[in-house]
């Protein structure tokens, strides 16, 4: 299942969100062209970036209103102006929010938006050729999300679940009025995505021509209010009345007693398997379409899967159930032959995963800030046996890896530093091969042994490179409010850095 190999490279974990920007949030703007620019300078091959959907409610990219649509908000505004479709007073005064390193999504929820219609009013986009052809590739898509979102918009925002039965059932005479009824809005909803994917291609191909791989991330499952669980309900585990019988999660652990409920309905595997895949087929080739590499996250749920009773309040009383396994893979593999994937594996990984993982070839991940923890082991090492029970040391990788500080979920590594008990803090300064106390000392080690490790390809959150505390964490598990918000100081961005983690790249022959 491997395409265009790519070599021992490395690259930045950078979602477009945190990038800089003037309109409230990183989009795919002229700020987005520097970074890529800045990539190249630092002798970097890889952008990993977060989900790019149409984020919903706790503004998560891994909830979406769709797992093939594209997030408005990175819509370049000044492309619009340049285009002809805005004037520059249809922006000036618009409140997208009064920080530059946090983003308010709530102001742009209330600003962008009527600023996009009035782009939309004036494009006369339906006479384009380009969009007419956009619509009919992907009306396996694209018409049921611009559907679903004009009836949100018609219903306040409120859950597809709440609708009229005749609507929420999709009843054929329901569904026609709704189309006839939302003509201008469907417009509206399909003119955004065929904007958001001209815009996103552009950037892609910029940084192909740099040399710039694009590391893309989906998540395994959907949200529950999605144009993919309105659409396709036989997808999904749902009753006679398509409300979901069980949910997705994670069993309770020491991060969370009561473990996760995260609320998405888990697929009907049987259905899937009787259609030879064909919807997951259907999503990895849109997949290759925007990105270079898919990074899956929640992998292991493809061997096994948490399921909860959906009428359950927490994940305490949910069982491990058996997915399809290499079945599916085998599917995509064959209608879908040069699809690059990562597959995340983290937490505690059973025998039948690592298995999995071996059967499909994809390489795995392997996290620095869990390396000193344990988690890892099947049981607790003895005095001097630390290293041979994680997966995460360095000693213990095959080139077959992704290697990271950390990922979005993790603190970065100078918070980090500060939530380690002092033996695992004593231990990591003896592994690192350090007696400094220092903070952007011991981040930067972290960074280096990274970057020294075999594993193929080498991922460093931006935030590492910079040697930034918790104030730039990304996303804490399981808490809702404060995740998905940092931006970078576009002053980060400077030829000393570049230098810097050239530098790295070129003596660790990346």
């Amino acid at each position: 299942m491997k395409g265009k190999e790519i070599g021992r490279s490395a690259g930045i974990l950078m979602p477009v969100f945190s990038l800089p920007s003037k309109y409230g949030i990183g989009c795919f703007s002229k700020e987005a062209y520097d970074f890529v620019d800045f990539l190249a300078e630092a002798g970097q091959s890889l952008w990993q970036i977060l989900p790019l959907g149409p984020t919903s409610y706790g503004d998560s990219p891994y909830q979406s209103f769709s797992c093939y649509a594209g997030n408005p908000y990175f819509i370049d505004l000044d492309k619009l102006i340049e285009y002809g479709w805005l004037e520059k007073a249809d922006i000036a005064g618009a409140d997208f929010g009064s920080s530059t390193n946090s983003i308010d999504y709530g102001a742009l929820y209330r600003n962008r938006y009527p600023i996009l219609r009035k782009a939309y009013l004036k494009s006369g986009i339906q006479k384009d050729e380009d969009f007419r052809k956009f619509v009919k590739k992907n009306e396996y898509w694209v018409k049921d999300y611009a559907l679903f979102m004009a009836l949100k918009d018609a219903n306040g925002g409120a859950s597809f679940q709440t609708w009229d039965d005749d609507i929420r059932l999709r009843k054929k005479k329901a569904y026609a009025r709704a189309e006839k009824a939302y003509a201008s809005e469907i417009g509206f909803y399909e003119f955004l995505q065929f904007e958001f994917e001209r815009e996103w291609k552009a950037l892609k191909k910029y940084a192909n021509k740099k040399g710039i791989s694009i590391i893309g991330d989906i998540p395994i499952y959907v949200a529950e209010d999605s144009s993919d669980v309105w659409a396709n309900p036989d997808l999904f585990q749902m009753d006679a009345d398509r409300r979901p019988v069980n949910i997705a999660g994670c069993p309770p652990d020491a991060f969370a007693v009561d473990g996760q409920r995260w609320g998405n309905p888990v697929y009907n595997w049987k259905y899937h398997k009787k259609t030879g895949y064909a919807w997951w087929i259907s999503r990895m080739k849109r997949c290759k379409e925007l990105y270079d590499i898919v990074r899956i996250d929640h992998f292991r749920g493809f061997d096994e899967y948490y399921s909860i009773p959906h009428t359950e309040e927490t994940a305490r009383n949910g069982k491990w159930v058996k997915g399809p396994g290499y079945s599916l893979f085998k599917a995509i593999k064959k209608e879908v032959p040069d699809l690059q994937v990562i597959a995340e594996d983290l937490g505690f990984i059973t025998d039948s995963v690592k298995q999995l993982i071996s059967d499909t070839g994809f390489p795995n991940m392997k996290v620095l800030e869990f390396a000193f923890d344990g988690r890892d082991a099947k049981e607790k090492p003895k005095a001097g046996e630390k290293a041979a029970g994680n997966a995460y040391l360095p000693c213990n990788y095959n080139t077959n890896c992704v290697v990271y500080t950390g990922t979005h979920d993790n603190e970065t590594v100078r918070g980090w530093l500060h939530s380690i008990q002092k033996p695992e803090y004593a231990e990591m300064k003896a592994y690192i091969g350090t007696d400094s106390d220092d903070e952007e000392v011991l981040t930067e080690k972290m960074v280096a042994l990274a970057m020294s490790s075999v594993a193929k390809y080498c991922v460093i959150p931006l935030q590492d490179w910079l040697a930034l505390p918790n104030t730039a964490r990304i996303n804490t598990p399981s808490t809702l409010g404060t995740n998905w918000l940092w931006r970078v100081d576009g002053k980060a961005f400077t030829k000393k850095l570049a230098k810097k983690i050239a530098g790295y790249t070129v003596l660790y022959c990346r």
